[in-house]
């Protein structure tokens, strides 16, 4: 099931947010199209858990096969581990930073993505998408090392990624948060272990205050709508100690505890393979 976040006669943004089996043993995650004029890209395509349904849920909207762009903040599995079916079933380019452009083909076959990996550098850049741009936005460590936000400047929506993320089931994922102070919660946990750091936090809030965005929309979690929701998550996250503010030497022992009970819970399984 797709949910429309905008839709004009020459543009559309939907986003994807239920496509894999919720048993606890994945992490929600939100899949997005973003066709202009004919011209379709796919942002952070997610694994082979949602592949399947994604390609269908596309074909009522657009025809895969005429994907222009497939489009990754980053290079975890959630975002692009079903890379290798997306360069099989289309002829579009991969968009990824730079520090990825490297390690994206280890998703694939041999020569999959020979020619079709666009590199952003670290300052990011314009991508055409038919009439208009797509703003790809410098977002380092946040919490990849190499990492771009996506802002459609027809819409008015940031694309973040992992920032603004909160933990919650695809179908809370497509109810929008206008009211941010409830919603604090459900972010806070991700983000402290996930950002690297406040001052990372501060430098892009600084960046983007000036932006016109009516829409911030994570790659897990529920979308932040509106001006004031937007404005008091830039308030929030700029003050936010995360990452390496938190952490000191405690961190930093060596272990004693045993692993013991989780070898417990696979032994009947290694045995049932071994005979």
């Amino acid at each position: 099931m797709s949910v429309e976040l905008y839709r004009d006669k020459n543009h559309i943004c939907l986003m994807f947010t239920d496509l894999l089996d919720e048993d606890g043993q994945a992490v929600q995650s939100n899949q997005f199209l973003i066709v202009d004029n004919g011209t379709g890209a796919i942002i952070d395509p997610g694994g082979n858990l949602a592949y399947n349904e994604l390609f269908m849920g596309m074909t009522q909207h657009f025809p895969p096969h005429k994907l222009s762009y497939v489009i990754a903040s980053h290079a975890d599995p959630d975002i692009i581990a079903s890379l290798d079916r997306w360069m099989s079933s289309t002829q579009a380019l991969l968009v990824i930073s730079r520090v990825w452009e490297r390690f994206a083909p280890h998703f694939t076959k041999v020569g999959k993505t020979d020619k079709r990996v666009i590199g952003v550098p670290d300052a990011g850049g314009r991508l055409p998408l038919g009439n208009n741009e797509l703003w790809l936005i410098p977002a380092h460590f946040m919490h990849s090392e190499g990492n771009f936000h996506f802002y459609d400047p027809v819409s008015r929506i940031l694309f973040t990624g992992d920032l603004g993320v909160s933990m919650m089931s695809g179908a809370q994922a497509r109810q929008p948060v206008t009211n941010l102070k409830p919603h604090i919660p459900l972010m806070e946990g991700f983000h402290r272990r996930y950002m690297v750091s406040n001052k990372i936090l501060r430098l892009w809030v600084n960046m983007v205050r000036s932006m016109d965005i009516a829409m911030l929309v994570p790659q897990h979690g529920a979308p932040i709508v509106g001006k004031q929701a937007v404005n008091d998550f830039f308030d929030w996250i700029e003050g936010l100690m995360c990452g390496i503010d938190l952490f000191d030497d405690r961190a930093y022992q060596l272990p004693t505890a045993s692993i013991d009970p989780i070898a417990r819970q696979v032994r009947p399984a290694l045995r049932a393979v071994n005979g």
